[in-house]
């Protein structure tokens, strides 16, 4: 049985303004979030739509934060990027759910899989959980999430749209 995927902050964070959280199911049936992350989450205030949708979410499960090794400090990422990428690496076979561009080199560098929130939407599509992807894809940028027109189509011709 592969091991759950974990998520950063910025996919949580645009998928739930963008009211697009339960994609992240995409990733896997149960998908953990550090406790770093929860905790840069929840400062937010109980107001805010990615609290709510965590409290919402039984799939989602806080998990310890796991020693950061060395190989992932001399990154110098946040708090929630090292956390990700120290579990991932403690547990091998993990996902990484991030769309931070130094995380994403770090997880290449160390062989961590890692997909981002524009994969989710793609896997989406091409499992038939949604018929098109563009609509989701702007959703998403009205969310915040920094898309580039260049990037959207290149991503859309993929998956035939």
């Amino acid at each position: 049985m592969p091991e759950p995927p974990i998520v950063n902050a910025s996919p949580l964070i645009v998928l739930a303004r963008g009211g697009l959280f339960d994609l992240l199911r995409v990733a896997g049936d149960r998908v953990l979030v550090p406790a770093a992350v929860a905790n840069e989450i929840f400062r937010r205030g109980a107001a805010d739509p990615t609290v709510q949708a965590m409290r919402e979410a039984n799939w989602l499960t806080v998990v310890e934060d796991p020693a950061v090794p060395a190989s992932i400090l001399a990154w110098d990422l946040g708090a929630g990027e090292s956390a990700v990428l120290a579990w991932a690496r403690a547990n091998p076979g993990t996902e990484v759910i991030c769309d931070d561009q130094a995380a994403r080199r770090c997880a290449a560098a160390l062989g961590i899989p890692v997909r981002g929130t524009l994969a989710l939407v793609l896997g989406a599509k091409r499992r038939g959980i949604v018929d098109r992807a563009r609509p989701l894809l702007e959703r998403l940028r009205r969310a915040g999430m920094y898309l580039s027109d260049e990037v959207i189509e290149r991503a859309l011709k993929k998956i035939g749209e």
